[in-house]
């Protein structure tokens, strides 16, 4: 594969003429939710009243994937959610007349827990901050703890990750993107230069 001073090009149409370097692996990936799922036990002393509840459509599969390592370590199964955060989102009306609406589902009643919502990238804070609005509506929490794979700066809402697989610096003309093997047939977090529309 060609490789350039600072990162690797990838073929394929997309990124033809476009540099892109790999910031996690597949292994990478997996030792950040190790990692995550570690932080999230020893903070809340262990699994009791924890639910987790991912934003679709990657964090729903970091979830997972963190649940499983919860399981592993505690033997115990916390419930999982899902949330779909179109309607909350403070762009809505630059999406278009009809915006794709996906199924949301909350496992049981998260009054008085504490939820751990996960989101793959964590960059202006806008989505966080559509999820939390999602969350409340479901009941009142007795917590709220953010787990993201990436926190990649450059926030316009004072919103911080409790829990952080990887730190990576970039610049607003740079895009950060992560692939999961259960959309998207592979495990990497690549950061390539963003293409002007």
């Amino acid at each position: 594969m060609p490789r350039s001073r600072r990162g690797i090009f990838l073929p394929g149409e997309d990124n033809m003429n476009q540099e892109v370097r790999q910031v996690l692996d597949s292994e990478g990936i997996h030792r950040a939710i190790i990692r995550i799922a570690h932080e999230i036990l020893e903070r809340n002393q262990g699994t009791k009243n924890l639910v987790i509840i991912g934003v679709r459509t990657r964090g729903v599969f970091l979830a997972e994937r963190i649940q499983k390592q919860i399981r592993a370590i505690e033997d115990v199964e916390i419930p999982l959610g899902i949330l779909d955060i179109t309607l909350y989102r403070d762009d809505l009306s630059e999406i278009g007349p009809r915006p794709a609406i996906r199924e949301t589902d909350i496992p049981e009643d998260i009054a008085d827990k504490v939820v751990i919502l996960v989101d793959d990238v964590l960059y202006t804070g806008r989505t966080v901050r559509a999820a939390l609005d999602a969350v409340v509506d479901f009941g009142r929490p007795k917590a709220i703890q953010l787990a993201v794979l990436i926190d990649r700066g450059h926030r316009e809402l004072p919103i911080k990750a409790d829990y952080v697989g990887k730190n990576i610096p970039t610049s607003k003309d740079e895009e950060v993107v992560l692939r999961l093997v259960e959309n998207d047939d592979a495990d990497e977090v690549v950061v390539k230069e963003r293409r002007d529309s």
